[in-house]
């Protein structure tokens, strides 16, 4: 017997990473001191660019919006849902990407696919100025089903020891400002797609009642990266914490960098929630704890800062072009109850 006749096909695997290479190259920065293949990703971190680094570091994945791309036969947005993802969770602790590694496993490798995934992700790191250095693609034959993968991302950052972000001198009477998602982003798809596909029985190509778009163009919308728009508020040290909110959406997420002794009241009423998630809880019958619960609601970050630095951060935002909203303020919190209240 051959390896092959297990259901690992070897070539198939050198064909990835022939097509794989050269996209990944074209992520590189002046750091990286290793080429794709090697069995391990070699970066030198720039002493002028950081006086005093502190490394930061996520994983994460993309979860069961990988289904939608399975049912739509569209591969090259989910490697750019992940990097983001990454970039946003290391971004709230004021980090600015330096590269990233994958792992993308799969019953049978088909190298089209793989050169569709890496693609996004190559052009993620492109735009957040972020090296792809290497990673892993496995194949695991009878571990998937036919024509399915799962997905996941490693990030490395830095920052200056003395502009980490963590929430330390959030204090009552501090603002909070939303900053508008672009859709779902990567959470709250296992609820979705039960309402989307098995409640009410659409496909992929289906249209959505009221949006004007297919089920796979609303459901498969990039989970978007802030860099751009924080990076002149870190520069200037305006923001006292920031929020990424993914699963457990605002309460849940916020929540994680209040300290000790604090709240936070949010108001919905301060922005537009996006038509899709009125649908989804409308075709669900969701309640409104739930659909915070588990959606980020239109408001994919949240920075808290003093009211003194408001305008500022405002005009600053609106020179990147981002639209944002003030969606509450940090109260005295009080023992025993929950640190975020959506009022």
């Amino acid at each position: 017997m051959k390896y092959k006749d297990s259901g690992v096909d070897i070539e198939a695997g050198d064909e990835t990473v022939r097509r794989i290479r050269k996209l990944a190259r074209s992520t590189f920065t002046p750091g990286v001191m290793s080429d794709i293949g090697s069995f391990g990703g070699l970066f030198r971190l720039d002493p002028a660019r950081f006086h005093d680094p502190v490394l930061v570091s996520s994983a994460d994945g993309v979860g069961t919006k990988l289904k939608v791309a399975f049912m739509a036969g569209r591969h090259d947005t989910v490697g750019a849902d992940l990097v983001n993802h990454c970039v946003n969770d290391i971004l709230v602790q004021g980090a600015e990407p330096l590269f990233f590694l994958d792992y993308l496993a799969t019953g049978r490798l088909s190298p089209a696919v793989a050169e569709q995934v890496i693609s996004g992700m190559a052009r993620a790191c492109r735009e957040n100025g972020c090296a792809l250095i290497g990673g892993e693609t496995a194949e695991m034959p009878g571990f998937y089903a036919d024509g399915e993968y799962d997905l996941a991302g490693f990030i490395v950052g830095a920052v200056d020891r003395d502009r980490v972000v963590d929430g330390g001198t959030i204090q009552p009477g501090d603002v909070l400002i939303g900053l508008p998602s672009t859709g779902l982003h990567t959470n709250g798809y296992s609820l979705a797609r039960r309402i989307v596909f098995e409640k009410l029985g659409l496909t992929v190509d289906s249209l959505l009642d009221g949006l004007g778009e297919t089920v796979a163009d609303a459901l498969l919308r990039t989970h978007r990266s802030y860099l751009t728009a924080v990076r002149p508020l870190l520069a200037q040290s305006l923001v006292k914490g920031m929020a990424h909110i993914t699963g457990g959406g605002i309460p849940g997420n916020l929540s994680r960098i209040l300290p000790v002794g604090t709240g936070a009241n949010v108001n919905p009423a301060s922005w537009a929630t996006p038509p899709l998630f009125t649908f989804l809880q409308r075709a669900g019958a969701v309640t409104t704890d739930e659909m915070f619960r588990a959606f980020n609601m239109g408001i994919g970050l949240i920075l808290v800062c003093s009211t003194g630095n408001l305008k500022e951060i405002q005009a600053l935002l609106k020179e990147t072009g981002e639209q944002s909203a003030v969606i509450g303020e940090i109260t005295r919190g009080e023992m025993g109850s929950d640190p975020v209240s959506i009022l």
